[in-house]
């Protein structure tokens, strides 16, 4: 892929900046092209999102759970040791 890459860097900067025989024939034919790739990428990408996001259900909603007691974690919780009184000498 790496080769492929620098391959494709070196046509397309040949095509574009090498003097051709005519009017800049080349650079102004890749441009047209790599205009058209760009803009029918974008594009693409923003019609796959509109049609993932027309196709995708809602969202089923949560259930609340039922509410036995306000306290319920304090109670399923075991208590905490009360702090001891003594104070330590140094």
């Amino acid at each position: 892929m790496v080769v492929g890459a620098v391959i494709g860097v070196i046509l397309y900067g040949s095509l574009m900046f090498l003097p051709t025989d005519g009017f800049d024939s080349y650079a102004v034919d890749v441009l047209k092209i790599t205009a058209f790739v760009g803009i029918a990428a974008i594009l693409g990408v923003l019609g796959w999102i509109g049609y993932v996001m027309a196709t995708t259900p809602p969202p089923v909603p949560l259930e609340e759970p039922a509410k036995e007691s306000t306290n319920t974690t304090q109670e399923k919780m075991p208590a905490a040791p009360a702090p001891s009184a003594e104070k330590k000498t140094s």
